[in-house]
């Protein structure tokens, strides 16, 4: 592939900034086409966005001759579907996070990648992030020794449409679309970045709980995870507290200091040795998926290889799996 012509299947707030914008700032890299199923919607996004076609059938797109990559916007519900078609029509996939609501669905995903020869792209987009990537250089370099532990900690009060009178709760709370909750949604990025990190984690337990009742989707979650590199770790993610109490930090405990860090929040790197503590801040890009992106693109042009695949990312909903028992 020379020129990559990109299809959207569900143009919605995700493409907004982090994603629709980059695919026509990638070098050999194009957005010709959306899809949502209201009219109305796609129409306005392809008008704002000046991508010459949309259409509110998904069938419709992805069998477009002007379309020769798809990538897959919609609930994890839908992943799987629309990343098979797509692949038996000879198109790569690039699909968002997490991969889809079970390691079962991903399997399927990647057994379909396998047969057709189609390359699978998930959106772990932090695996390109410079951010991301210092971490990843700090720990290589051993800037504070060898890695005993991680540590995670996420406690973040309700969102505001889930409490009050008529709470209306979107789609991530609820199993059949998104495999789980907020769990579900967030963990996927912090264990594949780990993993790419660490490499692979071999086991993993915990309990998963809905305490406050606000939905039906488990609102805690506490877990231990072991990689194979002997590095443990443990986590701890609750949705239900109140604001004071908010918190999301990492942290990698080594022999010589400790390193600080959050995947969602405050973007500075703290180090801290014995001699001395260290804020480091690296930019973030102002469509957080293109590097990644343009990894991609090189990936199908037969330039380098991405960091994030349909065996990368299904590795995450398997440790998810196994931490909430499905």
């Amino acid at each position: 592939m020379d020129q990559i012509n990109w299809g959207i299947i569900g143009c919605g707030d995700v493409t907004e900034v982090k994603s629709g914008p980059a695919f026509n700032k990638v070098p050999h890299s194009h957005l010709v086409a959306v899809m949502r199923r209201d009219a109305e919607k796609a129409a306005d996004y392809a008008k704002r966005h000046n991508v010459p076609k949309w259409y509110t059938d998904a069938d419709a797109l992805i069998n477009d001759p002007d379309v020769n990559a798809i990538y897959v916007a919609t609930p994890p519900d839908t992943h799987a579907d629309y990343a098979i078609r797509a692949m038996r029509a000879g198109k790569p996939v690039y699909v968002e996070k997490p991969m889809a609501r079970n390691a079962a669905e991903c399997e399927a995903m990647n057994q379909v990648s396998r047969e057709t020869g189609m390359p699978l792209f998930v959106a772990f987009y932090r695996r390109a992030l410079p951010y991301f990537l210092k971490i990843k250089e700090l720990v290589e370099q051993k800037a504070i020794g060898d890695i005993r532990y991680v540590r995670i900690q996420l406690n973040w009060p309700p969102y505001t449409e889930e409490v009050g009178e008529n709470p209306q709760p979107r789609w991530r709370v609820f199993p059949e679309i998104s495999g789980g909750g907020h769990f579900h949604d967030l963990a996927s990025h912090q264990f594949d970045f780990l993993e790419y990190v660490f490499g692979p984690i071999k086991t993993a337990s915990g309990m998963a709980r809905n305490q406050a009742g606000l939905y039906q989707a488990d609102d805690i979650v506490v877990a231990t995870f072991e990689f194979e590199s002997g590095v443990v770790g443990t986590g701890n993610w609750c949705w239900t507290i109140n604001k004071e109490q908010r918190i999301e930090q990492t942290e990698f405990i080594g022999a010589q200091g400790k390193l600080s860090f959050s995947f969602f929040e405050k973007f500075f790197i703290r180090v801290e040795t014995e001699t001395g503590i260290e804020n480091i801040t690296v930019p973030f890009p102002e469509h957080v998926q293109q590097p990644l992106i343009e990894q991609i693109v090189n990936d199908l042009r037969g330039e380098g290889k991405s960091p994030s695949t349909g065996e990368t990312g299904a590795r995450s909903n398997q440790i998810i799996d196994w931490i909430t028992a499905r």
